[in-house]
């Protein structure tokens, strides 16, 4: 394994930009679905094979419907479409492996969307069993091997979050939960959180559906809007807001479902969030989509998150933030990539570090990276 260590003076910067696109825009809905759908299978694999066989469900997209929103109202026209597209091992039968996949994917829509029974989406499986040379790859080991990347590629962290970072988080999840919801019942799930900072002067830009059924008349909705805004200054005096800057008279954000994929808006898995949940262009960033991509060989998915989760090891030991880089190569064995962390503290130790990532890359702590994605337990948008 090659690691490098390189030392900067500071992670501040004069101006700082960060987006979350929350649980309801299009992107993260269907980065969830299709996520969901690869823990499900793996789930089903290990229990009929006693192992994860080669899938990568990691092509996913919705088709945006038509909807006709009106005050108190409103009816969904053409419904959205979702498809599920990728490659899965076929065991016994290829339909119920697009069972797994559809019950997945409508389970998931119900527990996240409220109001699913209004879209009522159409969800399309497109599988297919994939190339013999990577299925070959990805079964040339076993427990007591260690897997081999089926890609070369890399995966990024960073930590700890900035001011910035944490906020944007923050606010999205507070206008998404469900203390909130019941209070502002009009508000959709569909909240996409921009925020900027110049210097110490933080502001942020929202998106935010607003659900017709509770909406009376354009007053109404102006009215509800300034309610959001007071309510958000209130928890986050820090910060200035602006919501649905695109409002002008009878032109506003309404919706029948609150969410924009009613209409129009279209998703795809990986142009959301990453895998910390945020979209970071001051950052150290990979493009790669982590959702849906198999949890045990595909680099892509397994060094964005383990790059993620060693960042925040180094932290914890040795309180330097830090952004760290992991690379593979295709064939070679995953706990022996290319490691680089960018020290922002010109007093870090390098063979103290160099000596804790080693000790932390094992082939026991990638097993453990799988495990927890198959029971949900880390982040993955």
């Amino acid at each position: 394994m090659q690691i490098f260590i390189e030392r900067e003076p500071s992670t501040i910067k004069k101006m700082e930009i960060v987006e979350r696109k929350g649980i309801g825009h299009p992107d993260s809905v269907i980065d969830g679905i299709c996520e969901e759908a690869s823990r499900e299978i793996s789930k089903f694999y290990i229990k009929e094979k006693g192992f994860i066989l080669h899938h990568n469900l990691d092509k996913g997209l919705i088709v945006g419907g038509v909807a006709q929103p009106v005050f108190g109202g409103g009816k969904i026209i053409q419904p959205p479409e979702i498809i599920i597209a990728g490659t899965a091992s076929i065991i016994k039968n290829i339909d119920d492996i697009r069972k797994i996949l559809y019950d997945t994917a409508t389970e998931y829509l119900f527990k996240n969307i409220k109001n699913t029974p209004k879209l009522s989406p159409e969800i399309k499986i497109k599988i297919h069993p994939g190339s013999l040379d990577l299925v070959a790859l990805y079964q040339s080991f076993n427990k007591s091997q260690t897997p081999l990347a089926n890609d070369t590629s890399f995966g990024v962290g960073f930590y700890p979050l900035t001011k910035l970072e944490n906020f944007v988080l923050e606010v999205e999840n507070f206008l998404n939960n469900k203390k909130t919801k019941s209070t502002y019942n009009f508000l959709g799930e569909d909240i996409k959180v921009m925020g900027t900072r110049y210097e110490d002067e933080i502001s942020m830009t929202i998106a935010a559906a607003f659900v017709s059924e509770f909406i009376e008349s354009y007053e109404d909705y102006y009215e509800k809007k300034i309610k959001i805004k007071e309510k958000l200054e209130k928890e986050f005096d820090q910060i200035k807001f602006s919501i649905n800057t695109a409002d002008k008279d009878e032109n506003i954000y309404m919706t029948v479902s609150g969410v924009s994929w009613e209409n129009g808006d279209d998703g795809q898995v990986g142009r959301g969030n990453r895998c910390n949940g945020l979209i970071t262009p001051f950052r150290f960033t990979s493009l790669e989509a982590v959702c849906g991509k198999n949890p045990v060989s595909h680099v892509g998915k397994i060094y964005n998150l383990m790059a993620t989760e060693l960042s925040k090891k180094i932290y914890d030991e040795f309180k330097i933030p830090n952004e760290t880089i992991m690379l593979s190569k295709i064939g070679k064995p995953i706990d022996e990539p290319l490691v680089g962390v960018r020290c922002f503290d010109k007093n870090a130790k390098e063979e103290k570090i160099k000596k804790f990532i080693l000790e932390n890359m094992n082939k026991e702590n990638f097993y453990e990276l799988t495990e927890k994605i198959i029971r949900g337990e880390i982040k993955t948008f």
